[in-house]
């Protein structure tokens, strides 16, 4: 199962035999910033759909996008690839682009759950939140976009009222037991400090592999600090997530050509 980064056009690295890495070509579609603007559920859909072309072309299975947190700062250096400040704008578009992927048999990625409005100290500054402004702006862009059941959500690195994300088991119950997700969640890049913690919240997997955490989570396990019904929630849910994907895989067109998705681009510019 291969994954790829795609806030503004698929970024996949390839390995060569001599150790260096290149990124593929691709096309180049303007930011989710520049999506939001066109108010267009239309471009929204198509640019999904685009997107899954060049997913196909590289044999990706799923595109880390779309994000949909709210554009609280301006300084947030994540804001391109974030639709709106407003809750409704950001969930209904997202919920199009999710569409249009997967109708092609792409997965996506719902991230970064959640509240994740800041770059100053992202790794450990904590959202202070009430409950009604978190439900009524913070989380409600995910509820909307988890209407078209994305395959997969993404934590965010920071605290939310003083837990991290990636051990938020309040966060993960809403997402799963009241917005109805029902795919595999994953952590953002390093977001993960206490694997056993993530685990035993409902963080299913950790990007990327970490030889010290999955230790400490061997050893918290042998130690009886989480239990098998627990691992095995997290590890049935990677397998649901991977028969999806050849689900998915079996549902694949030819992609459009190259030209088309530049043309596709280019009309959500215009």
């Amino acid at each position: 199962m291969s994954v790829s980064d795609g806030p503004t056009g698929l970024r996949k690295e390839n390995r060569k035999d001599n150790g260096e890495v290149e990124t593929v070509r691709a096309v180049a579609y303007p930011a989710i910033q520049s999506l939001a603007n066109t108010w267009s559920r239309d471009c929204a859909r198509s640019m999904g759909e685009a997107l899954a072309g060049d997913c196909i072309e590289n044999d990706v299975d799923i595109l880390l996008a779309p994000g949909v947190n709210i554009k609280r700062n301006v300084l947030n250096g994540r804001n391109f690839e974030y639709f709106s400040e407003d809750p409704y704008l950001a969930g209904t578009l997202a919920r199009e682009y999710i569409e249009g992927l997967q109708s092609c048999g792409i997965g996506a990625c719902l991230k970064h759950y959640y509240a994740n409005n800041l770059e100053y100290n992202r790794l450990e500054q904590s959202s202070e939140v009430d409950e009604r402004t978190l439900r009524e702006i913070y989380l409600k862009p995910f509820q909307i976009a988890c209407e078209a059941k994305p395959v997969s959500a993404m934590c965010a690195y920071n605290r939310i009222n003083g837990v991290y994300a990636s051990e938020n088991k309040k966060g993960f119950r809403i997402l799963r037991e009241e917005f109805g997700f029902d795919g595999a969640i994953y952590s953002d890049w390093e977001a993960v400090r206490d694997r056993t913690a993530a685990a035993k919240a409902g963080l299913d997997i950790e990007f990327p592999f970490n030889q010290k955490n999955y230790e400490k989570l061997v050893a918290d396990y042998h130690a009886g600090l989480i239990s098998d019904e627990e691992l095995d929630a997290c590890a049935g849910r990677v397998l649901d997530l991977v028969y999806r994907c050849e689900e998915m895989r079996k549902q694949r067109k030819k992609a459009v050509s190259r030209e088309k998705r530049h043309e596709v681009a280019q009309r959500i510019a215009e």
